[in-house]
């Protein structure tokens, strides 16, 4: 069996006004959808990791693997602007029970392919074992390029497990970039010191990890953010839903009591989008089976609408 799978054409759906005007159109109706793995074009490969097995190695609740089907069907029904007719849904890769390692390998695999055939990569996880993944076929399309990993999220990811989990990812990428002999650019923006241990914040100073707390996030996530783009080559952002407060976003394998708002974030993101050097963004730990009234579907689909209109 297949690690990837195309996705039903009854996923994407939505309201049908395409009577009033030619431009009055939505999501589902400029979607192009893809019946291979493989890149075909120049825009925004879509791409969906639906895997539990890293939430489920780190001890957290599961249910991401269901999520990249529902954030499309939520993200079906938004309107097509700028940008959006640009995306070629390109399918899921799951996991076969539970072999984590190969189905990571399959997704690296696309994105490095996607990359190097000109399209950036939109990636709906999955908890965050999806950023070793990604990060990891980014850094191989581009191996001379400085690659900036900006990571909107309550926690570190930086844990020493004995095998990956959905908290060990970004270990695995310095282990990754000092293995290749390349600077290891990592920011974690709106960490909660409450939510991880002293060992990781020490990890995180060994490493040089750009840091900005949720305390401090409005007031100096912007100007951290500055620095970091202007040693990049490229970006590559990956939103933990976690990073919100759990009254906006309940739907996550670990609500944070505190979070940073939406709004909050939307201008760091902004900003991001608008460097011209955004190359791939992702958006996991989304837990359908915990959301309210598809109150978290609808924010987190709101999110990667905005990204793939300022990514325009």
């Amino acid at each position: 069996m297949s690690l990837w799978q195309p996705v039903s054409p009854d996923v994407w759906q939505g309201r049908d006004d395409s009577s009033e005007a030619s431009n009055a159109l939505r999501l589902f109706q400029t979607v192009q959808l893809s019946d291979t793995p493989m890149p075909t074009g120049d825009g925004i490969a879509l791409i969906g990791f639906a895997c539990d097995e890293g939430v489920r190695r780190n001890q957290g609740r599961p249910g991401a693997a269901q999520a990249p089907d529902v954030l499309r069907r939520a993200l079906a029904n938004m309107a097509s602007h700028q940008g959006h007719d640009r995306l070629m849904d390109m399918g899921n890769i799951g996991v076969e029970g539970n072999a984590l390692e190969a189905a990571q390998q399959a997704l690296s695999e696309t994105v490095t392919a996607c990359q190097q055939a000109g399209m950036r990569t939109l990636v709906f996880g999955g908890g965050h074992e999806t950023a070793w993944a990604h990060g990891r076929g980014v850094l191989d399309a581009f191996p001379g390029e400085r690659v900036a990993i900006v990571n909107l999220d309550a926690h570190l990811d930086l844990r020493n497990a004995r095998q990956a989990t959905s908290g060990t990812p970004f270990r695995q990428l310095a282990q990754y970039c000092a293995a290749q002999q390349r600077e290891f650019y990592y920011a974690c923006l709106g960490v909660s010191r409450a939510a991880n241990t002293q060992a990781l914040w020490d990890e995180a100073a060994r490493l040089n990890v750009t840091l900005v707390e949720d305390l401090d996030f409005r007031q100096q996530a912007l100007d951290a953010l500055t620095t970091l783009l202007e040693q990049a080559d490229r970006v590559y952002l990956t939103i933990d839903l976690d990073v919100m407060p759990a009254g906006e976003m309940p739907a996550v394998s670990a609500p944070a009591a505190l979070g940073v708002p939406a709004r909050d974030l939307l201008p760091v993101i902004e900003q991001i989008c608008r460097s011209g050097k955004l190359q791939a963004a992702d958006l996991v730990e989304f837990s359908p089976g915990f959301d309210r009234d598809s109150q978290g579907a609808k924010l987190a689909a709101r999110l990667a609408w905005q990204i793939a209109h300022w990514w325009a």
